[in-house]
């Protein structure tokens, strides 16, 4: 008898423990998301802060830990009425549903770099801007940015439309690098423009109008025009169109976006700000949202493994041994990186 009390004293002390160890790491990776959100705020306030449109693959990938939070509970409720069959499908289901997060939060990610929303880049293009220096040509239209797109007589490019423009591009990438443009087919449909002249082709050399060849940091210049059409880049590095796609803010508010200028509380962006975001055109709010949304998916993928071990527990019957503490103390820290992810969701949703 004695022997049984001690038995259930130690039970007792060994699940207070394990719960007590799972609130502390809880608690501490709480306190590490509030402090980035805190810094994301704080950093937003007196900066040039881009706002986009979050991937459907997250929102996937919410209504999957949703689920799962759902499977463990029922898996936990299975355990603790010793249903062992009931406890291997429901935590087999949770580890799949967990899976399918990561799965769809990497595709997210992969969604945004197809957006030009990359970990580390800049908010407006400054080097090869397109009409900075070149413009082009196709026939008898000129290509011109719309809404922050290549348009072609005021309309924007067709998929079609754009990817032949791209070619185009594609072969003034590969051929500058030697200055000789012979193989580009030069005004067949495509002329360009420097400075509002016409450039013609002598001797496998683009020429101005009175004859002078392209100079070295021209072609350059043109390099960079041919690369940001080829990445689908007009004024911002992230593609779409600006109010729709993604928004501009500085100090809260956003910026409109007319004829390729920024307008901010109805009037022309001044040279101050103008200035300012040249300066701070690294696009800060993107790096936070990758380091914010990383940081939690790593915590998932330690949830993953531990849901590994509780399926491998539940295949042997272990799990509802011990009165099944694992499965009780694995189910507190995944419904808590449930809850995190609804939280950062509702952040980056109603504040990024």
């Amino acid at each position: 008898m004695k022997s049984d009390f001690q038995n259930d004293d130690n039970k007792f002390a060994e699940q207070k423990a394990k719960k007590n160890l799972v609130w502390v790491i809880v608690f501490s990776i709480t306190m590490m998301f509030a402090g980035f959100t805190s810094a994301y705020i704080v950093s937003m306030g007196d900066s040039f802060w881009v706002k986009i449109d979050l991937p459907i693959a997250f929102y996937i990938s919410t209504a999957l830990i949703l689920a799962s939070s759902v499977t463990l509970w029922l898996a936990t409720k299975a355990a603790g009425q010793q249903a062992l069959s009931k406890v291997k499908l429901l935590v087999g289901i949770t580890l799949i549903l967990g899976v399918g997060f990561g799965y769809f939060q990497f595709k997210g990610y992969g969604q945004l770099v197809d957006k030009g929303a990359m970990m580390n880049t800049w908010i407006i293009v400054n080097d090869g801007r397109y009409g900075d220096y070149f413009e082009i040509k196709k026939n008898d239209q000129f290509v011109d940015i719309v809404n922050n797109q290549y348009a072609l007589g005021g309309e924007v490019m067709t998929k079609e439309e754009l990817e032949d423009l791209k070619g185009f591009a594609l072969k003034v990438v590969n051929e500058t690098h030697t200055s000789d443009l012979t193989t580009l087919n030069y005004g067949a449909p495509y002329q360009l423009y420097y400075k509002g002249e016409p450039l013609s082709m002598l001797q496998g050399k683009l020429a101005r109008v009175n004859g002078e060849p392209l100079k070295s940091l021209e072609f350059e210049r043109l390099t960079y025009l041919a690369q940001n059409i080829i990445d689908n880049r007009a004024d911002f590095f992230i593609k779409g169109e600006m109010g729709k796609d993604f928004t501009l803010y500085y100090k809260g508010k956003p910026l409109d976006y007319i004829d390729r200028k920024l307008y901010y509380n109805g009037k022309e962006l001044s040279n101050n700000l103008n200035n300012k975001l040249l300066r701070g055109n690294k696009d800060t709010s993107t790096a936070y949202f990758y380091i914010i949304t990383f940081l939690h998916l790593l915590h998932v993928i330690a949830g993953v493994i531990m849901l590994l071990t509780l399926f491998r527990k539940s295949i042997n019957g272990e799990i509802l041994q011990r009165n099944a503490l694992s499965i009780k103390a694995g189910s507190i820290f995944w419904h808590f990186l449930g809850g995190l992810w609804i939280y950062l969701l509702l952040f980056l949703v109603f504040i990024h």
